[in-house]
Protein backbone atom coordinates (compact mmCIF):
# COMPACT_ATOMS: atom_id res chain seq x y z
CA UNK A 1 0.00 0.00 0.00
CA UNK A 2 1.85 3.50 -0.79
CA UNK A 3 1.50 6.72 1.00
CA UNK A 4 -1.56 7.88 -0.70
CA UNK A 5 -3.53 4.79 -0.41
CA UNK A 6 -2.69 4.76 3.59
CA UNK A 7 -3.72 8.04 4.25
CA UNK A 8 -6.65 7.63 2.41
CA UNK A 9 -7.73 4.90 5.16
CA UNK A 10 -7.20 7.04 7.69
CA UNK A 11 -9.63 9.30 9.41
CA UNK A 12 -7.39 11.46 10.56
CA UNK A 13 -3.31 11.88 10.48
CA UNK A 14 -2.91 10.80 13.73
CA UNK A 15 -4.98 8.14 14.62
CA UNK A 16 -4.94 7.34 18.23
CA UNK A 17 -3.64 3.49 19.29
CA UNK A 18 -6.32 1.77 20.29
CA UNK A 19 -6.13 1.59 24.20
CA UNK A 20 -5.89 -2.42 23.99
CA UNK A 21 -2.72 -2.39 22.12
CA UNK A 22 -1.36 -0.09 24.77
CA UNK A 23 -2.76 -2.28 27.80
CA UNK A 24 -1.61 -5.55 25.82
CA UNK A 25 1.91 -5.53 27.73
CA UNK A 26 0.15 -5.56 31.08
CA UNK A 27 -1.08 -8.77 30.46
CA UNK A 28 2.14 -10.44 29.58
CA UNK A 29 5.31 -9.07 28.56
CA UNK A 30 5.47 -7.73 25.07
CA UNK A 31 8.12 -9.40 22.15
CA UNK A 32 9.87 -7.19 19.82
CA UNK A 33 11.03 -7.77 16.46
CA UNK A 34 13.58 -5.30 15.83
CA UNK A 35 14.05 -5.00 11.95
CA UNK A 36 16.99 -3.08 11.14
CA UNK A 37 18.35 -2.45 7.51
CA UNK A 38 21.78 -0.81 6.57
CA UNK A 39 22.02 2.61 4.77
CA UNK A 40 18.03 2.42 3.63
CA UNK A 41 16.25 5.64 3.14
CA UNK A 42 12.74 6.48 2.96
CA UNK A 43 12.59 5.19 -0.74
CA UNK A 44 10.16 3.18 0.30
CA UNK A 45 5.72 2.50 -1.21
CA UNK A 46 4.21 3.86 2.32
CA UNK A 47 6.77 6.84 2.03
CA UNK A 48 5.02 7.96 -1.40
CA UNK A 49 7.57 6.47 -3.78
CA UNK A 50 5.13 5.39 -6.70
CA UNK A 51 8.09 3.36 -7.98
CA UNK A 52 9.57 1.44 -5.34
CA UNK A 53 8.37 -2.57 -5.09
CA UNK A 54 8.18 -3.00 -1.26
CA UNK A 55 4.65 -4.75 -0.14
CA UNK A 56 5.59 -5.99 2.93
CA UNK A 57 7.11 -3.26 4.29
CA UNK A 58 4.55 -1.13 3.53
CA UNK A 59 1.95 -3.77 5.41
CA UNK A 60 4.07 -3.22 9.05
CA UNK A 61 2.63 0.78 7.72
CA UNK A 62 -0.43 -0.13 7.29
CA UNK A 63 -0.95 -1.24 10.46
CA UNK A 64 1.70 0.59 12.51
CA UNK A 65 3.05 4.29 13.08
CA UNK A 66 4.72 5.79 10.36
CA UNK A 67 7.12 8.08 11.37
CA UNK A 68 7.26 10.24 8.35
CA UNK A 69 10.60 12.69 9.41
CA UNK A 70 12.69 10.24 11.25
CA UNK A 71 16.43 11.17 11.55
CA UNK A 72 19.83 9.32 12.08
CA UNK A 73 21.95 11.65 14.97
CA UNK A 74 25.18 10.96 12.82
CA UNK A 75 24.78 9.51 9.30
CA UNK A 76 27.41 6.70 9.43
CA UNK A 77 26.98 3.12 10.35
CA UNK A 78 28.90 3.28 14.06
CA UNK A 79 27.54 6.32 15.68
CA UNK A 80 24.02 6.57 14.10
CA UNK A 81 23.63 2.69 15.50
CA UNK A 82 25.55 2.94 18.90
CA UNK A 83 23.47 6.12 19.35
CA UNK A 84 19.98 4.39 19.02
CA UNK A 85 21.19 1.29 21.04
CA UNK A 86 22.32 3.30 23.88
CA UNK A 87 19.67 5.78 23.72
CA UNK A 88 22.86 8.32 24.43
CA UNK A 89 24.20 10.91 21.80
CA UNK A 90 27.35 10.05 19.86
CA UNK A 91 29.51 12.73 22.15
CA UNK A 92 27.98 11.34 24.99
CA UNK A 93 28.31 7.50 24.43
CA UNK A 94 31.71 8.20 23.09
CA UNK A 95 31.60 6.62 19.43
CA UNK A 96 32.18 9.03 16.51
CA UNK A 97 34.09 6.85 14.33
CA UNK A 98 34.38 3.45 13.42
CA UNK A 99 37.39 2.21 15.46
CA UNK A 100 36.42 2.71 18.74
CA UNK A 101 34.68 -0.11 21.32
CA UNK A 102 31.79 0.83 23.43
CA UNK A 103 32.68 -1.41 26.43
CA UNK A 104 36.19 0.43 26.31
CA UNK A 105 35.31 4.12 25.95
CA UNK A 106 32.10 3.53 28.46
CA UNK A 107 31.92 1.05 30.35
CA UNK A 108 29.05 1.67 32.05
CA UNK A 109 26.47 2.04 29.27
CA UNK A 110 23.76 -0.26 29.05
CA UNK A 111 22.67 -1.11 25.78
CA UNK A 112 18.87 -1.91 24.59
CA UNK A 113 18.75 -5.46 24.23
CA UNK A 114 21.58 -5.32 26.87
CA UNK A 115 17.92 -3.78 29.13
CA UNK A 116 15.95 -6.16 28.09
CA UNK A 117 18.05 -8.90 29.83
CA UNK A 118 18.05 -7.08 32.79
CA UNK A 119 14.35 -7.97 32.96
CA UNK A 120 13.91 -11.18 32.18
CA UNK A 121 13.81 -11.30 28.25
CA UNK A 122 15.88 -13.62 25.88
CA UNK A 123 18.07 -12.07 23.22
CA UNK A 124 19.39 -12.39 19.92
CA UNK A 125 20.93 -10.80 17.39
CA UNK A 126 21.43 -12.03 13.46
CA UNK A 127 23.51 -9.85 10.72
CA UNK A 128 24.42 -6.18 11.80
CA UNK A 129 22.68 -4.63 14.47
CA UNK A 130 25.98 -3.02 16.20
CA UNK A 131 28.56 -1.98 13.73
CA UNK A 132 31.02 -4.66 13.74
CA UNK A 133 33.87 -2.32 14.39
CA UNK A 134 32.25 -0.80 17.44
CA UNK A 135 31.99 -3.71 19.46
CA UNK A 136 34.19 -6.67 21.14
CA UNK A 137 34.42 -8.46 17.40
CA UNK A 138 33.20 -9.24 14.15
CA UNK A 139 32.75 -12.74 15.82
CA UNK A 140 31.48 -12.07 19.14
CA UNK A 141 29.29 -9.08 18.53
CA UNK A 142 28.66 -7.27 22.08
CA UNK A 143 28.35 -10.22 23.94
CA UNK A 144 26.63 -8.37 27.02
CA UNK A 145 23.68 -7.80 24.74
CA UNK A 146 22.92 -10.89 23.35
CA UNK A 147 21.46 -13.67 25.83
CA UNK A 148 21.97 -16.11 23.06
CA UNK A 149 25.56 -16.13 21.73
CA UNK A 150 25.85 -14.00 18.21
CA UNK A 151 26.80 -16.06 14.95
CA UNK A 152 28.25 -13.96 12.43
CA UNK A 153 26.31 -14.21 8.84
CA UNK A 154 28.19 -16.03 6.05
CA UNK A 155 27.73 -15.27 2.42
CA UNK A 156 28.53 -17.24 -0.88
CA UNK A 157 27.22 -15.54 -3.59
CA UNK A 158 29.20 -12.24 -4.17
CA UNK A 159 31.04 -10.68 -6.79
CA UNK A 160 34.72 -10.40 -7.45
CA UNK A 161 35.72 -7.41 -9.16
CA UNK A 162 33.96 -5.03 -6.39
CA UNK A 163 31.69 -4.14 -8.77
CA UNK A 164 28.96 -1.10 -7.26
CA UNK A 165 25.88 -3.22 -8.64
CA UNK A 166 25.37 -7.00 -9.38
CA UNK A 167 22.94 -9.01 -10.46
CA UNK A 168 22.97 -12.80 -9.78
CA UNK A 169 21.96 -16.01 -9.91
CA UNK A 170 21.37 -18.81 -7.06
CA UNK A 171 19.37 -19.49 -4.08
CA UNK A 172 18.46 -16.94 -2.29
CA UNK A 173 19.99 -18.34 1.13
CA UNK A 174 23.32 -18.43 -0.37
CA UNK A 175 23.39 -14.72 -0.39
CA UNK A 176 23.81 -12.88 3.02
CA UNK A 177 21.28 -11.51 3.81
CA UNK A 178 18.85 -14.67 3.21
CA UNK A 179 21.58 -16.09 4.88
CA UNK A 180 20.78 -13.83 8.01
CA UNK A 181 16.82 -14.42 7.52
CA UNK A 182 17.63 -18.63 7.34
CA UNK A 183 19.06 -18.07 10.93
CA UNK A 184 16.66 -15.38 11.61
CA UNK A 185 13.61 -17.50 11.39
CA UNK A 186 15.50 -20.73 12.85
CA UNK A 187 15.50 -18.60 16.33
CA UNK A 188 12.54 -16.68 15.82
CA UNK A 189 10.84 -20.20 16.05
CA UNK A 190 13.18 -20.98 18.76
CA UNK A 191 12.35 -17.99 20.85
CA UNK A 192 8.80 -18.01 20.14
CA UNK A 193 8.30 -21.73 21.94
CA UNK A 194 10.34 -20.58 24.98
CA UNK A 195 8.88 -19.49 28.31
CA UNK A 196 10.54 -16.04 28.49
CA UNK A 197 9.52 -13.07 26.52
CA UNK A 198 12.22 -12.39 23.26
CA UNK A 199 13.72 -9.45 21.71
CA UNK A 200 15.12 -10.55 18.35
CA UNK A 201 16.91 -7.98 16.42
CA UNK A 202 17.25 -8.98 12.84
CA UNK A 203 19.79 -6.55 10.43
CA UNK A 204 19.95 -6.58 7.00
CA UNK A 205 23.20 -5.27 4.88
CA UNK A 206 21.70 -4.30 1.64
CA UNK A 207 20.82 -1.73 0.41
CA UNK A 208 24.31 -0.77 1.66
CA UNK A 209 27.00 -0.80 -0.80
CA UNK A 210 28.03 -2.96 -2.97
CA UNK A 211 24.45 -3.20 -4.57
CA UNK A 212 24.11 -6.92 -4.95
CA UNK A 213 20.67 -8.92 -5.08
CA UNK A 214 19.04 -11.84 -6.98
CA UNK A 215 18.61 -11.45 -10.60
CA UNK A 216 14.81 -11.55 -9.43
CA UNK A 217 14.94 -8.11 -8.13
CA UNK A 218 16.59 -6.04 -10.96
CA UNK A 219 14.17 -7.71 -13.20
CA UNK A 220 11.30 -6.08 -11.35
CA UNK A 221 12.70 -2.24 -13.20
CA UNK A 222 13.73 -0.80 -15.89
CA UNK A 223 16.43 1.24 -15.62
CA UNK A 224 15.31 3.79 -18.21
CA UNK A 225 12.25 4.83 -16.46
CA UNK A 226 14.60 6.15 -13.16
CA UNK A 227 14.42 9.70 -12.88
CA UNK A 228 17.68 11.11 -12.28
CA UNK A 229 18.43 13.81 -9.01
CA UNK A 230 17.45 16.92 -10.61
CA UNK A 231 20.00 18.98 -8.92
CA UNK A 232 23.41 17.99 -8.95
CA UNK A 233 25.80 20.37 -7.49
CA UNK A 234 26.85 22.24 -4.64
CA UNK A 235 23.66 24.84 -3.11
CA UNK A 236 23.52 28.61 -4.08
CA UNK A 237 25.92 30.24 -1.66
CA UNK A 238 27.36 27.55 0.25
CA UNK A 239 30.78 26.37 0.61
CA UNK A 240 31.12 22.56 -0.44
CA UNK A 241 34.29 22.05 2.06
CA UNK A 242 31.28 21.28 4.80
CA UNK A 243 28.15 19.73 3.17
CA UNK A 244 29.42 17.87 0.52
CA UNK A 245 31.01 14.41 0.65
CA UNK A 246 33.50 13.37 -2.14
CA UNK A 247 31.75 9.89 -2.92
CA UNK A 248 34.39 8.40 -1.41
CA UNK A 249 33.08 5.06 0.02
CA UNK A 250 31.55 5.18 -3.77
CA UNK A 251 34.77 5.20 -5.24
CA UNK A 252 35.99 2.30 -3.89
CA UNK A 253 33.67 0.22 -5.53
CA UNK A 254 33.34 0.29 -9.90
CA UNK A 255 30.80 0.53 -12.44
CA UNK A 256 29.70 -3.22 -14.97
CA UNK A 257 31.83 -2.43 -17.82
CA UNK A 258 30.39 -2.97 -21.46
CA UNK A 259 30.87 -6.27 -23.10
CA UNK A 260 33.85 -7.19 -23.88
CA UNK A 261 35.73 -4.09 -21.74
CA UNK A 262 38.14 -4.52 -19.11
CA UNK A 263 36.79 -3.76 -15.04
CA UNK A 264 37.83 0.58 -14.81
CA UNK A 265 37.52 2.93 -12.20
CA UNK A 266 34.59 5.67 -12.09
CA UNK A 267 35.70 8.47 -14.18
CA UNK A 268 37.04 11.39 -12.15
CA UNK A 269 34.02 14.49 -12.64
CA UNK A 270 30.53 13.70 -12.49
CA UNK A 271 28.81 10.31 -13.26
CA UNK A 272 27.49 9.75 -16.22
CA UNK A 273 23.71 9.20 -16.95
CA UNK A 274 24.26 5.33 -17.95
CA UNK A 275 26.41 5.08 -14.16
CA UNK A 276 23.50 6.87 -12.59
CA UNK A 277 20.55 4.49 -13.52
CA UNK A 278 22.72 1.35 -12.76
CA UNK A 279 23.50 2.62 -9.22
CA UNK A 280 19.98 3.58 -9.15
CA UNK A 281 18.52 0.23 -10.33
CA UNK A 282 21.10 -0.82 -7.86
CA UNK A 283 19.68 0.15 -5.19
CA UNK A 284 15.99 -0.21 -5.81
CA UNK A 285 16.71 -3.79 -6.97
CA UNK A 286 18.74 -4.68 -3.17
CA UNK A 287 15.55 -2.70 -1.31
CA UNK A 288 12.98 -4.91 -2.81
CA UNK A 289 15.39 -7.96 -1.95
CA UNK A 290 15.20 -6.64 1.19
CA UNK A 291 11.58 -6.42 1.42
CA UNK A 292 10.96 -9.84 0.16
CA UNK A 293 12.90 -11.05 3.45
CA UNK A 294 11.15 -8.96 5.71
CA UNK A 295 7.79 -10.74 4.20
CA UNK A 296 9.27 -13.94 5.28
CA UNK A 297 10.14 -13.03 8.66
CA UNK A 298 6.92 -11.59 9.59
CA UNK A 299 5.17 -14.23 7.97
CA UNK A 300 6.82 -17.02 9.89
CA UNK A 301 6.04 -14.23 13.29
CA UNK A 302 2.36 -15.14 12.53
CA UNK A 303 3.12 -18.56 11.75
CA UNK A 304 4.58 -18.92 15.80
CA UNK A 305 1.40 -17.60 16.75
CA UNK A 306 3.14 -14.65 18.84
CA UNK A 307 2.25 -11.79 16.46
CA UNK A 308 -0.60 -10.46 18.84
CA UNK A 309 2.02 -10.08 21.31
CA UNK A 310 5.28 -8.80 19.86
CA UNK A 311 6.01 -4.86 18.57
CA UNK A 312 7.96 -4.63 15.39
CA UNK A 313 10.08 -1.56 15.24
CA UNK A 314 11.73 -1.28 11.61
CA UNK A 315 14.16 1.22 10.25
CA UNK A 316 17.15 2.17 8.46
CA UNK A 317 20.60 3.73 10.04
CA UNK A 318 20.99 6.72 7.97
CA UNK A 319 20.32 8.35 4.51
CA UNK A 320 21.95 7.94 1.70
CA UNK A 321 22.51 10.19 -1.71
CA UNK A 322 21.65 8.85 -4.69
CA UNK A 323 22.72 11.49 -7.38
CA UNK A 324 21.31 14.57 -5.61
CA UNK A 325 24.40 17.51 -5.18
CA UNK A 326 26.57 15.02 -7.22
CA UNK A 327 26.74 12.89 -4.05
CA UNK A 328 26.59 8.98 -4.01
CA UNK A 329 26.88 7.80 -0.32
CA UNK A 330 25.95 9.37 3.41
CA UNK A 331 28.63 11.39 4.97
CA UNK A 332 27.01 14.93 5.02
CA UNK A 333 24.13 16.99 7.56
CA UNK A 334 21.83 17.21 4.73
CA UNK A 335 18.45 15.69 4.51
CA UNK A 336 19.38 12.68 2.14
CA UNK A 337 22.28 11.50 4.51
CA UNK A 338 20.06 11.63 7.85
CA UNK A 339 16.31 11.23 6.79
CA UNK A 340 15.66 7.32 7.42
CA UNK A 341 12.43 5.33 7.55
CA UNK A 342 11.26 4.70 11.11
CA UNK A 343 8.17 2.37 11.67
CA UNK A 344 6.61 0.65 15.00
CA UNK A 345 4.02 -1.51 14.86
CA UNK A 346 2.13 -1.99 18.06
CA UNK A 347 -0.17 -5.09 18.50
CA UNK A 348 -4.11 -4.56 17.86
CA UNK A 349 -2.75 -1.00 16.82
CA UNK A 350 -4.67 1.65 14.38
CA UNK A 351 -2.48 2.77 11.41
CA UNK A 352 -1.33 6.33 11.46
CA UNK A 353 1.05 8.88 10.49
CA UNK A 354 3.67 11.02 12.56
CA UNK A 355 4.76 14.14 10.53
CA UNK A 356 6.89 15.90 12.79
CA UNK A 357 9.88 15.34 13.11
CA UNK A 358 11.60 12.49 15.70
CA UNK A 359 15.06 10.93 16.19
CA UNK A 360 16.48 7.33 16.01
CA UNK A 361 17.66 8.18 19.67
CA UNK A 362 14.02 8.12 20.60
CA UNK A 363 13.91 4.52 19.85
CA UNK A 364 15.38 3.07 22.95
CA UNK A 365 12.63 5.42 25.72
CA UNK A 366 9.57 4.53 23.48
CA UNK A 367 10.18 0.68 23.66
CA UNK A 368 11.04 0.99 27.24
CA UNK A 369 8.05 2.71 27.80
CA UNK A 370 5.79 -0.24 25.78
CA UNK A 371 7.39 -2.74 27.59
CA UNK A 372 7.63 -1.36 31.27
CA UNK A 373 10.97 -1.01 31.74
CA UNK A 374 12.70 1.23 33.80
CA UNK A 375 15.41 3.40 32.28
CA UNK A 376 19.39 2.63 33.49
CA UNK A 377 20.47 6.15 33.54
CA UNK A 378 19.21 9.94 31.85
CA UNK A 379 18.55 9.33 28.26
CA UNK A 380 19.10 12.16 25.52
CA UNK A 381 15.64 11.03 23.45
CA UNK A 382 12.31 11.20 23.85
CA UNK A 383 9.84 8.20 24.29
CA UNK A 384 7.45 8.43 20.77
CA UNK A 385 4.59 7.13 22.87
CA UNK A 386 2.75 10.16 23.03
CA UNK A 387 3.16 10.51 19.13
CA UNK A 388 1.74 7.08 18.63
CA UNK A 389 -0.83 7.96 21.08
CA UNK A 390 -2.01 11.19 19.07
CA UNK A 391 -1.42 13.20 22.44
CA UNK A 392 0.08 16.87 22.19
CA UNK A 393 3.60 17.34 22.13
CA UNK A 394 5.14 19.26 25.65
CA UNK A 395 7.71 21.05 23.13
CA UNK A 396 8.55 21.60 19.87
CA UNK A 397 9.57 18.45 18.07
CA UNK A 398 13.40 18.88 16.41
CA UNK A 399 15.27 16.07 15.22
CA UNK A 400 19.19 17.86 15.20
CA UNK A 401 21.79 15.24 13.23
CA UNK A 402 25.41 15.72 13.13
CA UNK A 403 28.64 15.01 11.59
CA UNK A 404 32.17 16.78 11.72
CA UNK A 405 34.25 17.31 9.34
CA UNK A 406 37.84 19.99 8.51
CA UNK A 407 37.83 20.43 12.51
CA UNK A 408 34.17 21.37 12.80
CA UNK A 409 31.23 19.73 14.11
CA UNK A 410 27.86 20.48 12.37
CA UNK A 411 24.74 20.26 14.21
CA UNK A 412 22.09 19.99 11.84
CA UNK A 413 18.30 20.89 13.30
CA UNK A 414 15.36 19.47 11.18
CA UNK A 415 11.95 21.20 12.09
CA UNK A 416 8.97 20.75 10.20
CA UNK A 417 9.69 23.56 7.67
CA UNK A 418 13.62 24.27 7.65
CA UNK A 419 16.87 22.80 7.95
CA UNK A 420 19.41 24.59 9.70
CA UNK A 421 23.27 24.00 10.41
CA UNK A 422 25.74 25.22 12.47
CA UNK A 423 29.57 24.27 12.39
CA UNK A 424 31.55 25.01 15.35
CA UNK A 425 35.26 24.96 16.03
CA UNK A 426 36.73 22.85 18.87
CA UNK A 427 36.60 26.25 20.77
CA UNK A 428 32.89 26.26 19.86
CA UNK A 429 33.35 29.36 17.44
CA UNK A 430 30.68 29.37 14.41
CA UNK A 431 32.70 28.74 11.29
CA UNK A 432 29.91 28.08 9.20
CA UNK A 433 25.71 28.03 8.84
CA UNK A 434 23.39 26.71 6.54
CA UNK A 435 19.54 27.66 6.12
CA UNK A 436 17.24 25.89 3.56
CA UNK A 437 13.37 26.54 3.75
CA UNK A 438 12.04 22.55 3.44
CA UNK A 439 8.69 23.75 2.59
CA UNK A 440 9.73 25.40 -0.79
CA UNK A 441 13.14 23.95 -1.56
CA UNK A 442 13.26 20.29 -0.16
CA UNK A 443 15.98 19.35 -2.67
CA UNK A 444 18.18 21.96 -0.25
CA UNK A 445 19.06 24.29 -4.07
CA UNK A 446 19.48 27.43 -1.90
CA UNK A 447 21.18 28.40 1.77
CA UNK A 448 19.42 31.39 2.18
CA UNK A 449 21.24 31.86 5.49
CA UNK A 450 22.24 35.35 4.29
CA UNK A 451 18.69 36.35 2.82
CA UNK A 452 17.16 39.14 5.20
CA UNK A 453 14.47 38.15 4.79
CA UNK A 454 15.20 34.59 6.79
CA UNK A 455 16.92 36.28 9.34
CA UNK A 456 14.34 36.23 12.31
CA UNK A 457 13.81 33.09 11.24
CA UNK A 458 17.82 31.99 11.62
CA UNK A 459 17.85 33.73 14.80
CA UNK A 460 14.68 31.95 16.03
CA UNK A 461 16.41 28.55 14.92
CA UNK A 462 19.56 29.32 16.43
CA UNK A 463 18.25 29.54 19.74
CA UNK A 464 16.51 26.43 19.26
CA UNK A 465 19.48 24.73 18.72
CA UNK A 466 20.74 25.55 21.75
CA UNK A 467 17.06 24.66 23.86
CA UNK A 468 18.05 21.35 22.34
CA UNK A 469 21.17 21.27 23.18
CA UNK A 470 21.04 18.01 25.09
CA UNK A 471 23.92 15.50 24.27
CA UNK A 472 25.72 18.32 22.16
CA UNK A 473 28.97 19.82 23.79
CA UNK A 474 30.27 22.08 21.21
CA UNK A 475 27.05 24.48 21.68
Amino acid sequence: MHFSKLITTIAITLSCVSITAFAAAEKKPLNVLFIAVDDLKPLIGAYGNDKIITPNIDAIAAQGTLFNNAYSQWPVCGPSRMSLLTGLRPEVNGIMNLKDKIRDVNPSVVTLPQLFIEHGYETAAVGKIFDPRNVDSRKTDDPASWSIAYKPPTSFMKGKQKLAVESLEGPIEKFVDGNINKRSIKLLKQMADSNKPFFLAVGYKRPHLPFTAPKQFFDLYDPATFTLAPFQQAPKNSNAKYILNNNGEMLTYKPTPKAGEKVKPYPKGPFSEAHQRELIHGYYAAVSFVDHLVGELTAELEATGQADNTAIVFWGDHGFHLGDHGMWGKHTTMEQANHVPLIIKMPGQKASVYKKPVGLMDIYPTLAELSKLKLPYELNGDSLVPAMKGQKESKQPVAISQYKRVGAFGYSLRTEKYRYTEWLSKNKKVVYRDLYDMEHDSGETNNVINDPKYQDVADTLAKLLRENNKGLKRL
